[in-house]
């Protein structure tokens, strides 16, 4: 099909069928320009679950295997004091002192957990040591694999995991960020005092069950 035009005298033919297949290869190259991201997304590694924020399925599957002692769970450090303006607790290399609250109110949630069956093991680093501290009110002298872990953390933690109690492992942001490249998920920025979940209900098949920030805990809902 041709269309001609003529403006001023000039007359120009236009071949519509050529016009038509330009403009449907155009849209077919933009679809797989938008379906290729999409495929990506699909078929990457899914990003682990937030338990907070009304997830009661995933505050349900905690608890119950909390309950059980099946859960490995990474708390990073509260507020540390050389990475803020804030007063420190006492010494720099620590926590702040507005971060102690923060702390035992993290410590209370875990006691409504459950503390009964669960063993706890801090980083040797002062800011971990006392963060445990003040939630647990008990100070391990240190666990040099719990700073030192990009390579070998999982492992390391389920050597301590004794069956049927719960392993509670104050750490770091990057020591968390190992756990999850270990069980093949994308790195997460973690906030201070945020916990990460992991389920030993098969033991040679652990996995992440997810994570609770530490300002996020009043919004997760177990029923």
């Amino acid at each position: 099909m041709e269309l001609r035009l003529s403006l001023f005298g000039l007359t120009r033919s236009i071949d519509m069928s050529r016009l038509v297949r330009h403009q449907n290869a155009v849209v077919v190259l933009a679809s797989a320009l938008l379906a290729i991201p999409l495929v990506l997304w699909l078929l990457g590694p899914a990003t682990v679950p937030d338990l907070a924020h009304g997830n009661i399925a995933g505050a349900r599957a905690l608890a119950d295997g909390w309950a059980k002692g099946e859960m490995i769970v990474l708390v990073r450090h509260v507020e540390r004091c050389d990475h803020s303006k804030a007063p420190c607790l006492n010494d720099r290399e620590g926590i702040t002192d507005r971060a102690r609250a923060v702390a035992v109110g993290l410590g209370a949630r875990f006691e409504q957990l459950g503390l009964d069956n669960a063993d706890l093991y801090n980083s040797p680093r002062v800011r971990a040591a006392q963060t445990a501290g003040y939630m647990f009110n008990k100070v391990g002298a240190g666990d040099d694999w719990l700073f030192n872990c990009r390579h070998d953390l999982l492992r390391n933690a389920l050597a301590h995991k004794v069956a049927g109690r719960n392993l509670i492992l104050v750490t770091h942001s990057e020591c968390m960020q190992a756990m999850e490249t270990a069980l093949q998920r994308p790195t997460s920025a973690f906030g201070y005092g945020a916990s990460l979940f992991v389920s030993t209900a098969q033991p040679h098949a652990p996995r992440l069950l997810g994570f609770i920030e530490a300002s996020d805990w009043r919004s997760v809902m177990f029923q």
